[in-house]
């Protein structure tokens, strides 16, 4: 009986660790420079702050708003306030009067 001893061919011990650093590689340029990347982490910041003036401006907006809304509800209602809105709303103004647009 014979026995056929092949040889090992050198590059096939190479594959599973070429295959490791590939996806080592590929993995940590992503993680580098990806969507979500370290690189992008300053951007990602500088778009929060801008959002949180928005944020700020809009609240304080709101609530201006809330408490022009709150002045005019059943039972607060003031003269000046109505006064002011049924103008604006109905473009009257006085003979004596000066208007400024805005």
């Amino acid at each position: 009986m014979r026995t056929q001893f092949r040889k090992q061919r050198v590059w096939g011990r190479w594959v599973v660790p070429a295959l490791s650093v590939a996806c080592f590689t590929y993995f940590g340029f992503h993680s580098w420079s990806g969507a979500y990347g370290l690189n992008s982490a300053e951007a990602l910041e500088i778009r929060r702050i801008e959002l949180s003036e928005q944020l700020a401006t809009l609240t304080e907006r709101r609530q201006h708003l809330e408490r022009k809304v709150m002045l005019l509800s059943d039972g607060a209602v003031e003269a000046d306030m109505l006064d002011e809105r049924a103008r604006a709303l109905l473009n009257v103004a006085r003979e004596d009067e000066v208007v400024y647009f805005n």
